[in-house]
């Protein structure tokens, strides 16, 4: 009894910190070793026999230590070399020459609701290629909002759309399908996109481009005349890309082809996203070396590669780590295997479960305005507590890992929404009023559709 009320109290510590928007890997690692240690003093081992140091007071370090490790060595490297590479595509100037194609077909509808959804889709598609949600944005305002003005879109509906185009994209690139195909066991990250992932994601998406639709026409007309907003020039960071060639824009997604291409047509080989994703960086180095015709200069920009991976590193793998930290804390103190054994044989737990993790993920995100940490930091727990009770931890992680992406955008406080409100010198609040509906008829779509697939 003592270790769950220590863990219960150290949890909400941790989740009121991570609300008020302390730092959350540091929040998630003070967590995780006070937890380890208190575990020692209490006389349980903070690793196995075989992994132990030989010094108690040695083994949550030696922990934390072996979790960078394993972290590294699997999902941490494709993490890190997926950052790398979208640094370098940034640089080079490919990631805005996608933009830049996939917007020109826009420009020549002229109806301001027709082109909502699909800038959505249009947006989501992008966001396989930019994985932040503010970067994404910051460039959309750039380079899409113009388009949309021209076609007489409001302001706020522009910026509401462009303010959830980063959500719940199914591609194989995302870092956290990557966590979570190997958390579920899964040998190919494909495998987990295609036949979980894109099942429930894809009408979900659908779902949120037509509601986008009736939801800011209804709001252009409720609100006119009564909130006014304009583009703030000084937020726009506008890239010239003069030179640069229109094949470049090719080379942003051709991880994601070749991806799929070794996945369907040599599965029996062992190719997987790091070799494909350097082969796609030598390519353009190479490409950029020919244009340029500099090879100092080519080798001085490739630099930027690795300063994307050690971007990665600190952003996400440590993130990752920092979790498994406080999961180890928690399976030391015994919290696990009680949670665990008190579900297990229960009817109706998976639905439970799936309710009550989204749930928690959904107010934290909400409050704190990322939905990384809450992810990443449940999803560790996710397959013991699923195979003690007997279900299918897919079922619990995928609406959990949706939620975290999703109720970010209707958060006041998420830089993407600050963002993107800064951007048309409009309130957040305003902003999450043309988000708010449309991302919550995701979420219910994400949720019912779970349900029924995997109950």
């Amino acid at each position: 009894m003592l270790e769950l009320i220590i863990c219960v109290v150290a949890l909400v510590i941790a989740g009121w910190a991570i609300a008020k928007n302390y730092d959350a890997k540091v929040v998630l690692f003070a967590t995780g070793l006070v937890l380890l240690a208190v575990a020692v003093m209490l006389g349980h081992p903070a690793v196995s026999a075989k992994a132990s140091s030989g010094l108690n007071w040695v083994d949550p370090f030696k922990a934390m230590k072996d979790l960078f490790i394993s972290q590294y060595s699997n999902a941490g490297l494709i993490i890190l070399t997926l950052f790398g590479f979208a640094a370098y595509m940034s640089h080079i100037g490919a990631n805005d020459m996608v933009i830049r194609v996939l917007s020109k077909p826009l420009e020549r509808i002229h109806s301001p609701y027709i082109l909502v959804p699909l800038v959505f889709w249009v947006g989501t598609l992008l966001s396989i290629i930019i994985p932040s949600a503010s970067s994404l944005a910051v460039i959309l305002m750039a380079t899409l909002y113009p388009v949309l003005r021209a076609a007489r879109m409001s302001v706020l509906t522009a910026a509401g759309v462009i303010a959830t185009t980063a959500t719940i994209v199914p591609t194989p690139l995302g870092g956290d399908n990557v966590v979570a195909a190997r958390v579920l066991g899964f040998d190919h990250v494909v495998d987990y996109v295609f036949y979980h992932h894109a099942p429930i994601t894809i009408p979900a998406l659908i779902v949120i481009g037509i509601v986008h639709y009736f939801w800011q026409r209804y709001m252009d007309k409720r609100q006119a005349g009564q909130v006014s907003a304009e583009i703030d020039e000084s937020k726009l960071k506008v890239r010239d890309l003069t030179g640069v060639p229109v094949y470049y824009a090719l080379f942003p997604v051709l991880p994601l082809i070749l991806v799929i291409f070794f996945w369907a047509c040599f599965r029996h080989a062992k190719v997987g996203l790091v070799e494909i994703t350097l082969f796609c960086f030598a390519l353009a180095f190479i490409c950029e070396l020919v244009r340029k015709g500099n090879v100092k200069q080519g080798m001085k920009d490739a630099n930027l590669f690795f300063k994307g991976m050690g971007e990665g590193f600190s952003q996400v793998v440590v993130l990752i780590v920092a979790a498994s930290t406080m999961v180890a804390g928690l399976r030391a103190m015994g919290m696990i295997d009680m949670i665990s054994n008190s579900i297990a044989g229960v009817e109706n737990a998976s639905a439970g479960l799936m309710f009550a993790f989204s749930g928690i993920t959904a107010l934290i995100t909400f409050i704190s305005g990322s939905g990384n940490a809450v992810f990443y930091s449940f999803i560790e727990l996710i397959p013991s507590i699923a195979q003690n009770a007997g279900i299918d931890p897919i079922m619990v992680a995928l609406p959990m890992q949706c939620t975290s992406n999703l109720i970010r955008s209707i958060s006041p406080v998420a830089a993407v929404i600050i963002i993107v409100a800064a951007s048309v010198r409009a309130n957040p609040l305003e902003v999450v009023k043309r988000t708010s509906v449309p991302i919550l008829a995701g979420f219910i779509a994400v949720m019912v559709m779970s349900f029924v697939r995997y109950i």
